[in-house]
């Protein structure tokens, strides 16, 4: 849809024609100290709490309370394999076959956890390729993986940077990486969705250039899961790893989840960390057994899930499972284009989108260089009433969020902006 107009008016007939516009309703949306709601625009960040969430958490309690260890296999929801509760619905929104992901640990650790198995460094092939701009705890891991193993942190790491004058990243600069340094690269590591620049990248494409070199492939999709469509099996990626907190709403430094691509599934030769869930099911308690590792993700575990924080996960997975991923990505892009054609009329004269245009290349954040403008407007926005996300050095990120962001939220973020700038 492009016939975009001005004015409360249309944006409230959008609201009135969203067919997920009853979404909203089953979200707790913060509010300022006089009871109005604020628009909250940082679900990119952390997203926001499902009213359904206390309930399940609150069935795992009582369970705990009046069962004790026999929660384990006599809880309403047993605990033994409470993660396989998630697995389908995370492989839905994650675009993966359910053999292929696990939701466990936080997204740092499974990202090592992965590397442990898929960055195979040998005395020729032993660099890694990272985003110039990738989310700082990536470039530390990858740093550090690379200590590890006995090599030079600065020398080992080849950075995919954007052009000068530039944000955004173009592929042909990653294809000259691979063709002079190829047979030197072990890993190739994105982020699937760039936290700056809100730019989503064509993981298949990114996959097969790597794939074409003899790169293992990885990415890093904590801005991409529940955002966009990832469809991260079509991709061939050989792992991935996300966080469920942002577009997922399962609370502040909820679990992470994990993919493997099924090639990988039944390879027991893989070199791995081991902890005792990630042994075969059947023979998990009979304690003396040598270890014997379950095929697919879940052969990534390695202790037992923390239950209260998975209960989280499930009440917003269950949303996601009822609305389905291509619906919400249908009215993310609607919502998203419509805040677009609202900022550009501020003029290029004062602002900049930093996001691509075209909607294949973003999700539903855009982020938004203010010129002239520093922190303080930031500042003067979330005093208006407007939480939003600032990043330095002059960029202000907003996530309209096509589960609990309303089209009128948007006009009035713009509104308020526009009486701040003049």
């Amino acid at each position: 849809m492009s016939n975009y107009k001005t004015g409360l008016e249309f944006a409230k007939e959008l609201d009135q024609n969203d067919p997920l516009s009853s979404y909203r309703e089953q979200f707790h949306i913060p509010k300022d100290k006089q009871g109005n709601e604020l628009i909250y625009l940082c679900g990119n960040s952390l997203g926001l709490q499902p009213k359904s969430t206390k309930n399940y958490i609150n069935q795992e309690l009582e369970d705990w309370a009046n069962l004790g260890v026999e929660g384990h296999t006599d809880a309403k929801n047993p605990w033994l394999p409470y993660h396989e509760f998630l697995t389908e619905s995370m492989a839905n929104v994650v675009g993966a076959k359910p053999i292929e992901v696990v939701v466990m640990n936080t997204l740092t650790a499974n990202l090592h956890f992965m590397m442990v198995s898929f960055y195979k460094p040998t005395a020729k092939r032993y660099k890694i390729v990272i985003e110039a701009d990738a989310f700082p705890s990536d470039k530390y891991a990858v740093e550090s993986q690379l200590r590890h193993h006995g090599y030079d942190d600065k020398e080992g790491l080849l950075l995919w940077k954007a052009r000068e004058g530039e944000e955004l990243l173009r592929y042909e600069d990653l294809e000259a990486i691979l063709d002079e340094h190829g047979d030197e690269v072990a890993l190739v590591m994105i982020g699937g969705v760039n936290y700056y620049t809100g730019q989503f990248f064509d993981l298949k494409r990114i996959t097969k250039l790597g794939h074409q070199h003899g790169c293992m492939v990885g990415f890093d999709c904590a801005h991409g899961a529940g955002n966009v469509e990832l469809n991260l099996h079509d991709s061939g990626a050989d792992f991935a790893v996300w966080c469920t907190y942002k577009y997922l709403n399962s609370g502040p430094g909820s679990l992470g989840g994990c993919f493997v691509h099924e090639r990988h599934a039944h390879d027991k030769t893989l070199n791995r960390f081991t902890g005792w869930w990630s042994h075969n099911k059947e023979t998990r308690f009979k304690m003396r057994d040598e270890f014997d590792v379950i095929p697919g993700a879940e052969g990534w575990q390695l202790s037992n899930p923390p239950i209260l924080s998975m209960a989280a996960i499930k009440a917003s997975l269950d949303i996601f499972e009822e609305v389905g991923i291509k619906k919400l990505n249908e009215k993310s892009r609607n919502l998203t284009a419509y805040f677009e054609f609202l900022l550009k009329q501020l003029g290029e004269d004062v602002i900049r989108i930093i996001t691509p245009e075209n909607p294949d290349e973003r999700g539903c954040q855009l982020s938004i260089q203010v010129k002239t403008a520093d922190r303080k407007l930031y500042d003067k926005l979330t005093l208006a009433g407007v939480i939003s996300d600032w990043r330095e050095p002059d960029v202000i990120r907003c996530a309209p969020i096509p589960l609990y962001n309303s089209y009128q939220d948007v006009y009035e973020m713009v509104e308020k902006l526009k009486n701040i700038l003049n």
